[in-house]
Parts: C-alpha cells; structure tokens; sequence
C-alpha cells in the first residue's frame, strides 16, 4: 500500500484482479495518477493482500469477520471515494471483487449498515481482450455499487483488445486512451471536491 501527499479528497484505489501483470491494475495506475493530478490522495491497495475466505455465513457466524476483511474495511471507510479496475470473466465482474465486496459490506457489532459503502463516491474501469473492453462486466458492477448506496460517476473506461494496449512500463501505447482513463481519475477527484 502506498499513500501520497495529505489531501482533502482520499481515494482507495484498486482492481478486481490478483494476477501480478494485471491490465486492470495497470489501467487503475494510470487513473489513480489522473486523480492525484487533480489533487486528490490516492491510496493503492492490491486485493492479492487481502486474501479472505469465499463469504459464507455460518463461517462468520463461527469466526467472525476475517482480519484481512477488518484491515481492508477500516481503509474504505476512511476512503471518499474508490477507482475500481474491474475484469471481465464470462461476461460477469471478477469473483474476487464480488467476494471483497461481499466481506466488506458485512456489519461489525455497534456500526452502521455499509459504512464503508454508503455515499461513498465511485468511478469505475476495465481492459479486457475482447472487443467490449469488459463494459459488460462494468455494468453489472455499477448496479450493484449502486444497490449498497455508492454514487458511482457516469463516466467510465472500457478498453478493448487490452493485451495489445500497454507498453512494458505499464503506460498505455495509445496517448488519446491514456488521456481518456486520466480523465476518469481526475472527474472522481473533482467530483467529490465539489460535494464537500
């Protein structure tokens, strides 16, 4: 996890993927840097360090809520808002971003319903191989966020034939596209400013 300098507007940043090259990642870097640039602190997060068991409600009732769920939800409550790099698999968002969601999203004892979750603000992304870029994916996403009161922004990023888009640094091939995926970023950003 790393933090940038002292804003007034936090934002988590994060994709739905665990896989070291991930095209989502990297597609959620070049947003994140998009929202820092409009003022924003961005803090990064890899859900590959949040491992956490599929959600299942007699292992919470015997075990309660797994430290890494603790650790994650303490930091999306601190959070105004999420950039969210989403996979396409089959059509549908990832499992692990489901399943971050669903931990997350579990009250603790004497807290609200969705305190890391309601009025927060989202923007959302996905690079896909396919022809769609994973909007397929996005839109599924967008009504769920949406049911557990996040304000997810209208603008978004889907980018097809991902596995040609990036350069070995992790910088889109295409100025035009990266421009795009900043804006996504840096429209979060001032959007929350201007809720304040």
């Amino acid at each position: 996890m790393t933090t940038d300098r002292d804003t007034s507007a936090k934002i988590l940043a994060f994709a739905g993927s665990s896989r070291m090259d991930s095209w989502n990642k990297k597609l959620v870097a070049i947003a994140a840097a998009g929202a820092r640039d409009a003022g924003a602190q961005i803090i990064d997060v890899d859900l590959a360090e949040y491992p956490m068991p599929i959600y299942n409600g007699d292992w919470e009732k015997k075990n309660g809520q797994p430290p890494k769920a603790k650790e994650l939800k303490s930091l999306m409550v601190e959070c105004d808002g999420f950039l969210i790099g989403s996979p396409e698999y089959n059509g549908g968002y990832s499992p692990l971003l489901k399943n971050t969601i669903d931990w997350i999203s579990r009250p603790s004892p004497g807290e609200p319903p969705l305190s890391a979750f309601a009025g927060k603000k989202a923007a959302l992304l996905s690079a896909s191989p396919g022809a769609l870029g994973g909007i397929r994916g996005l839109a599924q996403l967008r009504q769920i966020l949406t049911g557990i009161q996040v304000i997810v922004l209208p603008k978004q990023m889907a980018l097809a034939n991902a596995q040609n888009a990036f350069n070995a640094d992790g910088s889109l091939n295409d100025r035009a596209e990266s421009e795009k995926v900043a804006e996504v970023g840096a429209t979060l950003a001032i959007f929350i400013e201007k809720l304040r």
